[in-house]
């Protein structure tokens, strides 16, 4: 009797086995995906063990596979820390170096201590003397200026001494210390009306010339005013006899 002849046998006298061929292949998808998955986690298993590999020797090879483990490891601390010790680095620790000491504004010109003229000036409906004017500033406006911006420098200077400001001028300027006081006189500007050329005759100004008068009617005439001039130390210390302070 042959055995292949019997249902689930063949000729070899195999076991039975059970194979169910579906309708559709894309039945088989599933096992598909499930087969790619297991050889990718075989190959992620084979690439573990040859990196962790060395490391499982014993003896003088596994010594030698860590070092280069533990230099990287060293650099990167090293690194590390040195980014750590910049960033947290205050300006007050950080190395200085010798650099030139920073520019400072200019130092205006200084002139001679000389005593104001004999004689008057108009204020407004007032006549007063030139010497009367002390701690105070006089802008010599002269023809022609063209020095607004530097008026309007003076005059915020002098309203933070705390001094008083007249714009001065002679002839055809009188006419025009109004409107020069209403754009550049910062709320503070007098303008005092040079009518018999007191100023314009003793000090001859040419371009903006700005008298300071210290307390005891000595004047300091500073001429060629440079377009940052900074006269405010000096402003602060026409309170003070002219005479005690020399020349610079």
């Amino acid at each position: 009797m042959s055995f292949a002849s019997e249902p689930g046998r063949d000729d070899g006298n195999l076991p039975p086995v059970n194979i169910v061929v579906p309708d559709d292949a894309r039945e088989l998808d599933r096992d598909v995906l499930a087969y790619h998955r297991e050889l990718r986690a075989k190959r992620r298993r084979q690439r573990l063990m040859r990196f962790f590999g060395p490391f499982r020797l014993s003896g003088f090879g596994a010594h030698a596979a860590i070092i280069p483990v533990i230099a990287a490891c060293l650099a990167i601390c090293l690194v590390g820390g040195a980014l750590l010790s910049v960033v947290t680095m205050s300006p007050a620790s950080a190395p200085t170096l010798n650099s030139p000491p920073l520019s400072t504004q200019p130092r205006v010109p200084a002139g001679d201590l000389t005593e104001l003229p004999t004689g008057s000036v108009q204020l407004g409906a007032r006549t007063v003397p030139v010497r009367s004017l002390v701690t105070s500033t006089i802008a010599l406006v002269p023809a022609n200026c063209g020095c607004g911006p530097e008026l309007g420098r003076l005059a915020g200077q002098a309203v933070a001494a705390h001094v008083d400001l007249y714009f001065s001028g002679a002839g055809a300027v009188i006419s025009q210390l109004p409107s020069l006081i209403a754009l550049y006189g910062d709320g503070a500007a007098v303008a005092a009306a040079d009518y018999d050329n007191v100023l314009t005759f003793t000090y001859h100004p040419a371009g903006l010339t700005v008298i300071l008068v210290f307390k005891d009617d000595r004047a300091e005439v500073v001429r060629n005013l440079p377009v940052n001039f900074e006269l405010a130390p000096t402003l602060r210390e026409l309170k003070l006899a002219g005479a005690s302070l020399g020349t610079d």
